[in-house]
């Protein structure tokens, strides 16, 4: 049975629809895909997990500001709500979201004028967070076609007599692979031999068999799967060109024809081995660099080959891919997980590799704790380029291979694998810039309701002056930020990372702002313009040595951007008719020496709490590692 939905992957045929709509295959696989979640992202997790946090906090925390505000605050009902507004306003994230997706999609298209195509956004963070990337050999490490370059006969067969052999095969074959075409390039002229029957190749199998009216059958495979028992002159010879970095099949003949044989394609008893067919590929031109530079990046390759291991390690070690014990013979292997899985601890370069047990690599990898990516290009890999935590598809690979994949290489070169990684980091780093941005507002945002709601006192912001300062200090300059081209190593912890940040920059900023809000309000004949203002001014310069903080390290772009947004509130309070419209008066002088002592004291405050909090944290951790031991 032939189900709609699943791939051909070698071979022939015709089939007959049993079953269609709702009741084929493809339509159930459908509807089983919705339980199936996308691809996983700490930044999208992350960004979630504030937003539940930020609503769980904001619901109560507006709701007491409301109630103290119109019933505790002797404000006219109009001035009550405006004050209520801006104290829930402000603790929205409302540009974490949007900046986030821009960052995203301008990763997407940095990555598409590169001829990398992002299948999903989230994807692009993916390799900035792997730590092993399994890679085929063929078409990743070489280039995709191979090359006949040798016939060796081993028999009583003339050279002549196997190329006409070989020449008919590649003729008679009706759907030829990559090695059929470089046996058909290499010997086009055809011998019209009749062909009975046919077993195309399968990587499961590891050979083909073509039976011919009069000529009996031939077989062609690697030499530990159709040799039996072969002389150790003739292994050694094997042995030799593989480890020469050469692809060898071996050209055996029987006598009876493959369709004779009962209980389906197998292996006849008669086979004798004829010849020895060398096929070579070439090596990528950059795939020594790309090797040193995500090895230079802590990733660890392990090359997964259906060739044979000593073939596949001579590849790897060409590249500069460090090997760690002998090339693993994975037709030795079993499939479950736990059997793999001290094999791949052991050694990084395995051949012989069968289709199910690439997808039980990666499966033992992640139980394992790995983030793994799987570079792939045929109908082989495509269960473990849907396993993995990042596929990547080669774009001259199978079109099952490209539909899976989470990124594809349009131009099938290797050598953008460190684009991408490169695009992660850069995409991880300023949205981490981004979230610090929004979330340290919704700390202080959150405090300042709760402070305000307990004194009763009127709410030191109406919405227009939060506008001047996120505008100034948050979202201008997150846009910007958001779309930053520096890439630091990526390093899981993004929420830890920022609530590290977020919440000591977050409270110093709110009890700097409240301190000059009570003390403007505590001096005689000071309004509650001027006390607003005070404030107003106090949480301006807080939010910008955040910014200051959150830009580093600092270069010519972001000091022409802090200036700017500190030139644009500062214009904001000279131009008479700004301040008319955000309702804003200088406190009087005392006051504001006494602000500006207020706000230095915060600022150093903050500096003590970034220098010492790592120190604390290592001592609470070994407070707390200590009690549970």
């Amino acid at each position: 049975e032939v189900l709609a939905g699943s791939f051909v992957a070698a071979g022939t045929g015709r089939v007959q629809a049993a079953r269609v709509g709702g009741s084929a295959y493809a339509m159930r696989l459908q509807t089983q895909a919705r339980r199936f979640s996308l691809i996983r992202s700490e930044l999208q997790q992350g960004t979630n997990w504030i937003l539940r946090l930020v609503t769980w906090v904001m619901i109560p925390t507006g709701i007491l500001l409301v109630v103290s505000q119109l019933l505790r605050s002797h404000q006219s009902l109009a001035d009550a709500l405006r004050s209520s507004v801006a104290g829930v306003g402000a603790m929205v994230p409302e540009g974490l979201v949007l900046l986030t997706s821009i960052a995203f999609a301008v990763g997407a298209l940095r990555l598409a004028r590169r001829n990398v195509l992002v299948q999903e956004l989230a994807a692009i963070e993916g390799l900035a967070r792997v730590d092993v990337l399994c890679i085929d050999k063929t078409g990743t490490l070489t280039e995709p076609g191979i090359s006949l370059e040798e016939v060796d006969p081993i028999s009583d067969y003339s050279r002549e007599q196997i190329v006409e052999v070989v020449s008919a095969i590649a003729a008679a074959d009706p759907a030829p692979n990559a090695t059929v075409r470089a046996m058909a390039e290499r010997f086009p002229a055809s011998p019209n031999w009749a062909l009975t029957h046919t077993v195309p190749f399968s990587s499961v199998r590891k050979w083909s068999a073509m039976s011919f009216d009069d000529h009996g059958t031939w077989v062609l495979g690697g030499s530990d799967v159709v040799g039996n028992n072969l002389p150790e002159a003739l292994v050694r010879r094997v042995i030799q060109h593989e480890t020469a970095g050469h692809r060898v099949l071996l050209l055996a003949r029987a006598p009876e024809s493959i369709g004779d044989q009962d209980g389906g394609p197998g292996l006849p008893d008669t086979l004798a081995p004829v010849g020895l067919l060398i096929f070579a590929e070439r090596l990528r031109e950059d795939a020594t660099a790309t090797v040193n530079y995500l090895l230079d990046q802590d990733i660890a390759i392990k090359v997964l080959s259906g060739d044979a291991p000593k073939t596949v390690s001579a590849i790897a070690r060409h590249v500069g891919i460090p090997l760690r014990g002998d090339p693993c013979d994975a037709s030795e292997m079993a499939v479950d997980e736990p059997s793999i899985a001290p094999s791949l601890e052991s050694t990084n370069v395995f051949g012989r590799v069968r289709p199910e047990q690439k997808l039980a690599f990666i499966r033992a990898l992640q139980a394992r704790g790995h983030v793994v990516a799987m570079v792939g290009d045929g109908v082989n890999d495509v269960q473990a380029l849907k396993q993995a935590d990042l596929g990547i598809a080669m774009g001259s690979g199978s079109q099952s291979s490209r539909s899976v994949a989470r990124i594809v290489l349009l131009d099938s070169s290797f050598a953008a694998v460190p684009q991408v990684l490169g695009e992660g980091r850069r995409v991880i780093a300023n949205i981490e810039r981004v979230g610090n941005l929004f979330v340290t507002k919704t700390v202080y945002a959150a405090l300042l309701a709760i402070v305000v709601a307990i004194s009763g006192v009127p709410f030191p912001f109406f919405p227009r002056h939060l506008t001047v300062v996120t505008t100034f200090t948050i979202g201008v300059p997150g846009f910007f930020l958001a779309l930053a081209s520096n890439a630091p190593r990526a390093s899981p912890g993004f929420v830890r990372r920022v609530l590290r940040f977020t919440v000591p920059a977050g409270v110093t900023a709110a009890t700097a702002t409240f301190t000059a809000y009570a003390i403007a309000r505590a001096a005689p004949s000071t309004t509650i313009v001027q006390s607003r203002t005070a404030a107003m001014l106090a949480l301006l310069a807080m939010g910008f040595w955040v910014l200051m903080l959150i830009a580093r390290p600092l270069n010519v772009p972001r000091i022409v951007l802090l200036s700017a947004m500190v030139g644009g509130a500062g214009l904001t309070f000279v131009v008479p008719a700004a301040r008319r419209v955000f309702s804003l008066q200088f406190p009087p002088t005392p006051v504001a020496l006494v602000i500006l002592c207020v706000v230095a004291g915060a600022i150093a405050t903050l500096w003590a709490i970034r220098r010492w909090m790592p120190h604390l944290l290592e001592i609470a951790a070994r407070v707390v590692g200590r009690r549970h031991f």
